[in-house]
C-alpha cells in the first residue's frame, strides 16, 4: 500500500499549459515516464490520472457520494451554478432524474426531422462552394439542433436570433477562461472575462424567454418544454433559473462535440475507401427517402462513429474530486485530491485495441467494450446525460449527408488534434469539396 501520490510532472502552470496545448502527446508521454497512475499538479488542483481500465472501473464503480465536480471554479460561472456539471450530491442525482426521460425513447426519435434536414440544408448550402470546412458546417448543424431542438424555437426568425447571440456567446469563450480562473476578473468592464458575461447576459435574457414561452404554449416536445413540464418527486417543478442553466449545459456540452465528431467521420471514411463503400452499401439498404431515424439503426455506421471516437475522444480525461478517501488499487487517496480516467490514455492501449492508431470500425462489431474499456462521454453516475442525443444525432446527420453527397477531402495530410475551449477538435476542420448524389 503506497501512502503518498504516485510521481508525475513538477510545475502546475508548465502541467496546465501543456494539458491545454498538447493533451494528445503530453498525456501518454507522462503515463510512459512516470507509469500508471501518475499524478498531474494543475492549477485547478492535484490529480492522479489513470489509463488502466481496471482502474477506471473502480472510479465508476464508487457511490456518488465519493466525488464532487473538479473544477467547478473555473466552468461554474461561465455555464450556471445549477449546471449538472457543477452539482454536488444530493442535488446532482436528484436533477439527473429529471433530465434522464428528455434523452430517450420517442421523444428523442421526434428530433430526427429536424437533424435530418438540418443536415440537407446546411451540406447543400457549402456544396456551392469549392472548399468548406466539415467542422463548420457540423457545428452549423448542431446549433440548429440545439436551437429548434432543445431551445424550442418554433420559426426561422427566432432560431436565427438565438443562434447569433450562440455564436457571439462561444466567439468570447477563451479556454483559458475555463482552465485559469483566475482570470475571471471584470477590470472595470474591459477584457475576456467582461466581454464573455456581456453576450452570456444576453443569451440568458432569451433563454428566459424560451421557458416563459413554453409555460405558456405547454405540452411542447423540446427539451425547453420539457423541463417546464417536469416535477421533482416532490411535485415541485424547476426554477427558472436552474432551467436556463441545464440548457446552457446542453448547449455547452453539444455545440460542438457531435461536430467534432461528424468532421473526424468524414475525414477517416475518405482516407479509406474500403469503409466508404461498406458504409454507403449499408446506407443504400434502406432504399429511398428513409425515415431519418433508421440511420441510428445501422450497425456499420454506429460503428464507424464510435471508432471516430475512440481515436479522436472530443474530451481527454473525465476528472473528478474527492469528498471522500477513496482506495485506487493499490494507493490510499486523500480528500481533496481529483482522479481521473484518462480517456485518451484507455483508448489508446495495445492489449485492448491492437493497432491502436489504425481507423478500423470493425472493432465494435467484433466484441462489445465494457463502460471502463470504451468512455468517450465518460463513466459511472456522472456519465453524459446526452450521450444517447449525441449517438443519435451523429448517425442521422451522417447517413443524411453520405446518401446525399459525394465529398471530396482537399488536404492530403492527417489533422493535428488542437483546443478549442475544453475539447479537441481537428485542426484546419477538415476541408472538403461535395456535390449531389
Amino acid at each position: 500500500m503506497l501512502a503518498t501520490l504516485p510521481p508525475g510532472p513538477a510545475g502546475s502552470l508548465r502541467t496546465t499549459y501543456r494539458i491545454l496545448r498538447d493533451p494528445m502527446s503530453s498525456l501518454p508521454a507522462w503515463q510512459e515516464r512516470y507509469g500508471d497512475p501518475f499524478t498531474l499538479r494543475t492549477v485547478n488542483g492535484t490529480v492522479v490520472m489513470t489509463g488502466d481500465p481496471k482502474l477506471v472501473k473502480e472510479i465508476f464503480a464508487a457511490s456518488p457520494s465519493t466525488f464532487a465536480p473538479f473544477a467547478t471554479q473555473g466552468i461554474g460561472p461561465t455555464i450556471g451554478e445549477g449546471s449538472l456539471l457543477a452539482l454536488h450530491e444530493p442535488r446532482h442525482m436528484r436533477e439527473r432524474k429529471l433530465l434522464m426521460p428528455a434523452f430517450h425513447g420517442e421523444r428523442m426519435r421526434a428530433y430526427a426531422e429536424i437533424m435530418s434536414k438540418a443536415a440537407s440544408r446546411h451540406f447543400g448550402e457549402a456544396a456551392s462552394s469549392n472548399r468548406f470546412a466539415a467542422l463548420e458546417v457540423g457545428q452549423s448543424i448542431s446549433l440548429e439542433v440545439i436551437v429548434r431542438a432543445v431551445f424550442g424555437a418554433e420559426d426561422d426568425a427566432r432560431a436565427k436570433v438565438l443562434a447569433q447571440a450562440v455564436l457571439e456567446m462561444v466567439e468570447h469563450s477563451s479556454p483559458l477562461l475555463f482552465f485559469m480562473p483566475f482570470l475571471q476578473r471584470e477590470f472595470g468592464g474591459f477584457g475576456p472575462w467582461a466581454r464573455f458575461r456581456r453576450h452570456f447576459d444576453v443569451l440568458d435574457r432569451l433563454l428566459q424567454e424560451q421557458v416563459e414561452h413554453a409555460r405558456a404554449q405547454g405540452g411542447g416536445v423540446d427539451i425547453c418544454s420539457l423541463l417546464v413540464q417536469a416535477r421533482y418527486e416532490d411535485g415541485e417543478p424547476m426554477r427558472d433559473v436552474d432551467i436556463r442553466d441545464e440548457l446552457r449545459t446542453l448547449l455547452f456540452a453539444g455545440h460542438e462535440t457531435t461536430a467534432i465528431t461528424i468532421a473526424w467521420v468524414l475525414d477517416h471514411v475518405h482516407r479509406h475507401p474500403a469503409v466508404l463503400e461498406r458504409l454507403r452499401d449499408e446506407l443504400a439498404s434502406l432504399g429511398r427517402d428513409p425515415d431519418p431515424a433508421a440511420y441510428a439503426r445501422l450497425p456499420y455506421l454506429e460503428a464507424v462513429c464510435k471508432e471516430a471516437m475512440r481515436i479522436h475522444p472530443v474530451v481527454t480525461e473525465v476528472l473528478r474530486v474527492l469528498v471522500s478517501p477513496l482506495r485506487l488499487g493499490e494507493l490510499d487517496l486523500p480528500a481533496g485530491v481529483a482522479v481521473s480516467a484518462g480517456v485518451l490514455l484507455v483508448h489508446r492501449r495495445e492489449d485492448l485495441y491492437p493497432d491502436p492508431l489504425a481507423f478500423r470500425p470493425e472493432r465494435f462489431l467484433e466484441r462489445k467494450f465494457a463502460p471502463w474499456e470504451y468512455l468517450p462521454f465518460g463513466g459511472g453516475h456522472r456519465r453524459c446525460i446526452g450521450a444517447a442525443f449525441a449517438e443519435f444525432e451523429m448517425a442521422v446527420v451522417l447517413g443524411t449527408a453520405l446518401s446525399s453527397f459525394d465529398f471530396e477531402l482537399l488536404d492530403a495530410r492527417m489533422p493535428k488534434p488542437v483546443r478549442r475551449s475544453v475539447t479537441m477538435a481537428p485542426g484546419g476542420g477538415v476541408p472538403l469539396r461535395a456535390r449531389s448524389r
